[in-house]
């Protein structure tokens, strides 16, 4: 008994001992005092009071030498804006803290963090995401996490990467749902992707009122739900929405970071089962041996909890390590209990609280904020670093979520370069499917696509044509609109229930135009639109097109009238009046330059007279006999044949291209516009016609500027005809305004003899299908047209089905130039000839030019112009070479008084050279004997 009582006293002597050396040890040291505001009674507020506390014990455990100590004081906010801000009052005034951890919500943190400026005491919270709490705009707020925007674009990244256009949205009607939804909708409209519906429920929702938000969910064709509502909102909902079949095939759900399992268990595995195959998005947790140690140290505190740990957890631990660092290195001669007891000027007289008067302005608030942005520190979480007040961006990981198996990892956003890889065969969809929803459905209450059809004018049937049932009143369809339409369907990966409504009156006549057609989608009437529809700008306000399935635009068909072939002067007509008249001047320019070439050597009668007399006549008939080689004048010059040569060639291209041009005239008819363009039509002030109900009336009217009192619209081709053939002066029209598809169902029917197409071609994009803005149907229906189109033989079957002779109208579009040749055709020789003939004779003249001086002192007529040389008529000299030697010798012997000087072994040597010439060369023996001698 001795000995057991002996025990223990001795036991409690150690206790004592243990109590006396920690509390001398905690009376060493500077205490700082922090806040904590927790809803204790959440699965969030148990895991991250779990994580605080053994970040203050852990970090003293390392850092034991240090003189500050954290003393926390945790108050429970009981998930009320007012009780949180009731405890932040209590903490500064009462417990005179010098920084407060939470509150744990955004919406208390609202209040909380507006306390903090005017006390300046810094609010740290590692929970509030919401990102309209601004560090920017509340210096003492602080963020150590990563606020809800950040994860905006990886969230939009996985519907852009499987081409969903439409997304519903369901956000939880509070700060931390509500402050998300501009960042969602700028993200989106950035992809081009439309949000359809936005569900706004309260987080105090019961059963009945989340039911009526999921009622009207589903009874809509999005089947891509975004969902950022808090923990216990979620648990509901996804519950519910199990019960009534939205998490079935056909299904995309995508949450946030809000929703990880770890903050569902409360409502066990029953809510776990209903979240198979949702797709969540958290941020990137790297992998470390600290990490798993503390995983197993926190599992082993906490076994039994019905807790589990999350990011949420980390960043509470990390927050307790940084503001620990934090309260290290501020000034240590600051005194932690020092706090002003000036009232802040910011606290205004109106408010009803007594102790909103004794807040008071902390002395340590200011420099504890310093060093906790300036904080780095290795965290669980990975590298803790503030930017801006928050925490900095970081990776996330694309989660999914199953039932058995829990979180899985499929795929990873990265920050950097702000792209998403995930693994498309590794998720698993609601339904329990591997197969990707196309984002859509019809609505579930049986309700079939309503799609409107127009009344096709009588005339154009070929692209939609509708009879009606004699008996049923039933309407049938059918048309190359129609046919397209059809095939497009049988190309899509899905069935598209629908039902064609005509849009006509009682009458079962047209019941408006095309535009007034479309406004039935955009008052919701109709769900889509087939026909001829034109793809144009102004259209595109409020409905959205398909691909063209035909290209279009409006062109301008006129009458032609025939040139008649058959008068007097039709020989003219071949060659334009610039070529004939350039013809006769090269047979002037030939005939002038051959004649002064022969006149100097040929002895032909023609060439002797001087250029006054007979050069006009010998010019007009040695050019002309050419054209019909009837000239026999021998040409003894060289360069007069040089000349000739060209000559010829030239005539015989110009003879052979005037007889091919009048060949076509005579045979093949010539049709001419008779209108040629619109200005034409303005200044005659002629009816112009359209197709009644298109959107041509206004291309005409807004556009091109035509007076609407000289239009006339029309129903059918006959009509066309009809009105073209009367002319405007006589009740009709000059001219046919239409798209081309139609214009060549026009020509094909009434051949380009008659009409032609002329002017310019008015681009639009062509024929489409519509639906309403934002249709995700719009997609995949233009895929499916690609196909169809692209299907060479599917696209041959139906142009010659509906537009057999649609191809033979063709030529009409290429407008016939005048058929007359002109002088620019033929310019090439023209000039060839010019060059010709000027070098030839320019050769003749310079050539015995270059001998003149040597003789100017023996001939009597050397002072003579160039003009009179070149005109003067010169006698060849025929004697043998002994009468040329007498000659000489007579003249050195007649003037031998003046010509002593000169001795005769010189003119003997000059006699000796002119012997030498060339005999061959006949012509330059004459030249050079005239020159020297003077012979005439």
């Amino acid at each position: 008994m001795d000995i057991h009582r002996t025990l223990v006293i001795i036991f409690f002597g150690i206790v004592l001992s243990v109590n006396a050396v920690d509390y001398g040890s905690m009376e060493s040291k500077q205490v700082v005092r922090v806040g904590v505001i927790l809803d204790s009674a959440s699965p969030l507020g148990k895991m991250a009071n779990s994580c605080i506390s053994m970040a203050l014990s852990d970090f003293y455990s390392i850092n034991a030498n240090y003189r500050t100590r954290l003393a926390l004081s945790v108050k429970d906010s009981v998930k009320d804006v007012v009780k949180a801000a009731s405890a932040a009052l209590e903490l500064m005034n009462k417990e005179q803290v010098q920084a407060i951890i939470g509150p744990q919500t955004s919406t208390e943190a609202d209040f909380v963090i507006d306390l903090g400026d005017r006390a300046q005491i810094p609010i740290i919270s590692f929970s509030a995401t919401s990102p309209s709490l601004s560090p920017t705009h509340n210096p003492f707020f602080i963020r150590t996490a990563q606020d809800d925007s950040s994860k905006v674009t990886a969230l939009t990244s996985i519907v852009e990467a499987y081409g969903w256009k439409k997304v519903v949205l369901i956000c939880e009607d509070s700060e931390y749902g509500t402050g998300l939804i501009p960042y969602f909708t700028d993200a989106f409209q950035e992809i081009n992707v439309r949000v359809s519906y936005r569900s706004i429920i309260s987080p105090n929702s019961n059963q009945f009122e989340i039911l009526k938000q999921l009622n009207m969910i589903m009874a809509r064709q999005t089947r891509i739900l975004l969902v950022h509502v808090s923990a216990l909102l979620g648990s509901k909902l996804f519950s519910l929405a199990k019960q009534i079949g939205m998490m079935s095939e056909g299904y995309a759900w995508i949450t946030t970071k809000g929703l990880s399992i770890s903050l569902l268990d409360p409502m066990g595995e029953k809510v776990i089962d209903s979240m198979h195959g949702v797709v969540d998005v958290r941020p990137y947790l790297p992998n470390s041996k600290r990490l798993q140690d503390f995983k197993t140290r926190w599992h082993k505190i906490n076994s039994g909890r019905n807790i589990d740990l999350d990011m949420f957890g980390l960043w509470a631990y990390d927050t307790v390590w940084a503001l620990a660092m934090a309260a290290e290195l501020v000034d240590q001669q600051l005194n932690p209990n020092a706090l002003s007891h000036n009232i802040s000027t910011n606290i205004t007289s109106t408010s009803t609280s007594t102790e909103l008067f004794d807040l008071k302005v902390s002395e340590w608030g200011p420099e504890l904020l310093q060093m906790l942005l300036r904080a780095n520190i290795e965290g669980l979480s990975g590298e803790f670093r503030l930017m801006g007040g928050q925490l900095q961006a970081r990776d996330f990981e694309i989660i999914n979520l199953r039932r058995k198996l829990g979180e899985r990892v499929i795929g990873h956003w990265t920050h950097l370069n702000q792209s998403l890889e995930i693994d498309r065969k590794a998720i698993i969809w609601p339904g329990h499917t591997k197969v990707p929803p196309k984002g859509w459905v019809n609505p579930v209450f049986g309700k079939r696509l309503r799609i409107g059809v127009p009344v096709a004018s009588s005339g154009f049937k070929e692209f939609l044509d509708i009879e009606w049932d004699p008996h049923t009143g039933e309407p049938s369809f059918s048309g190359f609109t129609y046919d397209i339409f059809v095939a497009a369907l049988d190309k899509l990966p899905f069935a598209l229930p629908h039902k064609l409504i005509p849009y006509v009156n009682r009458s079962k006549q047209s019941n408006g135009t095309y535009d007034d057609l479309l406004c039935q989608i955009k008052l919701k009437k109709l769900d889509a639109v087939i026909g001829g529809i034109t793809i144009v700008a102004n259209r595109t306000k409020y409905v959205d097109f398909t691909l063209p399935y035909k290209q279009s635009g409006v062109s301008m068909v006129v009458k032609v009238k025939k040139d008649e072939m058959d008068n007097m002067w039709v020989i003219l007509k071949p060659l334009g009046w610039d070529l004939w008249l350039a013809i006769g001047v090269a047979f002037v320019f030939t005939g002038i330059a051959v004649w002064f070439l022969e006149h100097h050597t040929n002895e032909k009668e023609e060439f002797k007279s001087p250029p006054g007399q007979k050069l006009p006549g010998t010019i007009l008939w040695f050019s002309i006999s050419i054209l019909v080689f009837a000239n026999s004048e021998k040409l003894e010059n060289k360069w007069s044949r040089f000349v000739l040569v060209i000559w010829v060639f030239m005539v015989l291209i110009l003879t052979q291209s005037y007889t091919a041009s009048l060949t076509s005239m005579l045979t093949v008819p010539k049709y001419r516009p008779a209108v040629a363009d619109i200005n034409e039509l303005r200044r005659n002030d002629y009816f112009v016609g359209f197709q009644k109900n298109s959107y041509v009336n206004n291309l005409l009217t807004e556009q091109l500027k035509y007076p609407e009192s000289r239009l006339r619209s029309y129903t059918s081709l006959e009509e066309y005809d009809d009105a073209m053939s009367k002319g405007s002066k006589n009740g009709g029209i000059d001219a046919i305004f239409d798209e081309i598809p139609f214009v060549q169902l026009f020509l094909a029917k009434y051949g380009s003899s008659k009409y032609k197409v002329v002017g310019p071609t008015y681009k639009s994009a062509g024929f489409g299908y519509a639906f309403p803005i934002g249709s995700p149907l719009v997609s995949y229906i233009s895929k499916a047209i690609l196909n169809v189109t692209q299907d060479p033989n599917k696209m041959e079957v139906l142009e010659i089905k509906y537009f057999e002779q649609g191809t033979k109208c063709e030529d009409s579009f290429s407008a016939d130039d005048d058929p007359s040749l002109s002088v620019y055709n033929f310019s090439g020789l023209f000039i060839i000839i010019a060059i010709a003939s000027i070098f030839a004779y320019l050769t003749h003249l310079i050539k015995p030019h270059c001998s003149w001086s040597a003789t100017n002192a023996i001939h009597p007529d050397s002072s003579l112009s160039l003009w009179s040389r070149v005109t003067k008529r010169e006698k060849p000299c025929h004697m043998d070479h002994n009468n040329l030697h007498a000659k000489a010798e007579v003249s050195v012997n007649t003037n031998e008084g003046d010509h002593l000087q000169n001795p005769p072994t010189a003119f003997s040597q000059e006699i000796v050279d002119i012997n030498q010439v060339d005999e061959e060369d006949e012509i330059h023996n004459i030249d050079s004997g005239l020159y020297i001698y003077g012979c005439a």
